[in-house]
């Protein structure tokens, strides 16, 4: 199938190579080599800064019907355009075509969901003596950089651009280099709606000397990151040298309690295709499954019986349920993480090994009786990878879910109302699912606690984390 040419936008103008250096964009399914992108120079990250500050003077004095109708045009332009901005996300990161259909909405849903909430950006009066008035209001922060990962490649660029576009700032965004077809859809969607050119940019590059070179100006007034825990405290590190905000969505492990009062069979027939949706490969997935000791057994087999059955192939293939990981480094990441957990004594129940010798395909996988100290029972796996271990009582579960510093992500399934109460008070996560693994929408907020993050993206709190808030007051 044909892949798009691949280029950087600065100002409205697609960069193409030129004499730049480049990556090799890779076809998951296959290995093949099917584009070359072209990485920025230091002239083209000082080009993309000087162009967002001009576009931050020209969009911070954009009314918000402006903003509204750029960002519905928007995401009118994604639902028509759903097709084949899906499936050059299946090219490049691997993820079934139907699950980047749905990721095409998740995008066009949130220009929408921000297209409503730019004219709801209310300040307050405050109560002042007779002669007096102060005011409280909301300005946009400014040029924002903002850093999305491969997983979500039509997603998490909606994120990026979105809440900036809305507020009124301008941005310039790094997509990952893996799938950059998919973030430059997203962008082309917004200027074809109407977005002035200097308003947001996409540049790709080697991510340390871009992040470096970005941060290190003082035009950049927001930090917006996406990825790794340990990526993330570096770029905090970088921000905070000229205080610039920021709003980190960092990794997870998420911890799945199920009680022996749930209804097993849907918790499995729910959380199994979740549990492998984009090959594991995301961020909230459900990965440590604390089972109640007396449902254990039951729990286990049924995991195991319905990740055997899962289809895996190729993301165009109607049939495929699970596709390949998204780049040759992460099946053998997941490999070196299941072998070790199968030395330190875990139960390898199903798969811990490569599918074909062709493309990045690996085996749903099942691990039980894992050793706490083992390396993935502390480090974010983010593969197709389940852990099931067995836990004595409610406090014993909520202990080993708040164990690790990580808290973006928790599920729980207990028909108990007054536990389920207990749970959404003591379990340390910026989101919790409980009967559900539904905890994302365009109205919600996205984010977590501890090591997993600050800040939120998507709802009103993800607008609001690029404002900044004044007080005025005349006598």
């Amino acid at each position: 199938m044909s892949y798009p040419d691949l280029y950087m936008v600065i100002n409205g103008e697609r960069v193409a190579t030129g004499q730049r250096r480049t990556h090799a964009v890779l076809n998951p399914a296959t290995g093949a080599v099917i584009g070359q992108l072209p990485l920025a120079d230091a002239a083209d990250l000082d080009r993309a800064l000087a162009v967002a500050a001009e576009g931050f003077a020209i969009w911070r004095k954009s009314s918000a019907q402006q903003r509204a109708a750029v960002l519905s045009g928007a995401a009118a332009l994604l639902v028509q355009r759903q097709d084949e901005i899906a499936r050059n996300a299946v090219l490049e990161e691997g993820k079934t075509l139907p699950e980047a259909k749905i990721e095409v909405m998740m995008a066009a849903g949130l220009f929408s969901f921000y297209a409503g909430e730019v004219t709801r950006l209310y300040g307050r009066t405050l109560v002042r003596p007779e002669g007096m008035r102060s005011t409280v209001t909301y300005e946009p922060v400014g040029p924002v950089a903002a850093f999305a990962p491969w997983n979500f490649p039509i997603g998490n660029p909606g994120r990026k651009l979105g809440a900036p576009v809305a507020a009124g700032c301008s941005v310039i965004m790094k997509p990952a280099e893996e799938a950059p077809a998919s973030a430059l859809a997203v962008l082309q969607a917004l200027l074809d709606a109407g977005l002035p050119p200097q308003v947001a940019q996409i540049v790709f590059g080697v991510p340390d000397e871009v992040s470096r070179h970005l941060l290190a100006s003082p035009v950049i007034r927001k930090l917006s990151f996406t990825g790794s825990t340990v990526v993330g405290k570096h770029l905090a590190k970088l921000a905070a040298e000229n205080c610039i905000r920021t709003t980190m969505e960092l990794g997870g492990h998420g911890p799945v309690l199920v009680f022996a009062d749930a209804d097993i069979e849907r918790v499995l027939d729910v959380a199994v295709p979740h549990k492998y949706r984009n090959t594991g490969q995301v961020c909230v997935s459900p990965t440590r499954f604390i089972v109640e000791g007396s449902v254990f057994e039951r729990f286990r087999a049924g995991f195991v019986a319905r990740a055997a059955a899962l289809r895996v192939g190729d993301g165009m293939d109607p049939a495929s349920q699970v596709g390949p990981m998204a780049n040759p480094r992460r099946p053998d990441a997941i490999d070196a993480l299941i072998h070790e957990a199968v030395a330190d004594g875990a139960s390898l129940d199903l798969g811990g090994s490569r599918i074909g010798n062709q493309g990045f395909f690996y085996a749903p996988s099942v691990l039980s009786n894992i050793p706490t100290a083992s390396r993935i029972m502390n480090e974010e796996p983010f593969g197709p990878i389940a852990l099931i271990n067995s836990y004595a009582d409610e406090a014993a579960m909520i202990a080993e879910a708040n164990r690790l510093p990580y808290g973006l992500a928790a599920y729980a399934w207990t028909q108990d109302a007054a536990r389920q109460k207990r749970l959404a008070r003591e379990l340390e996560a910026g989101m919790v699912g409980i009967n559900t693994v539904a905890i994302g929408g365009a109205d919600s907020p996205f984010g977590g606690v501890k090591w997993s993050g600050h800040g939120a993206e998507d709802g009103p709190e993800g607008l609001h984390a690029c404002l900044v808030t004044k007080a005025v007051h005349e006598g």
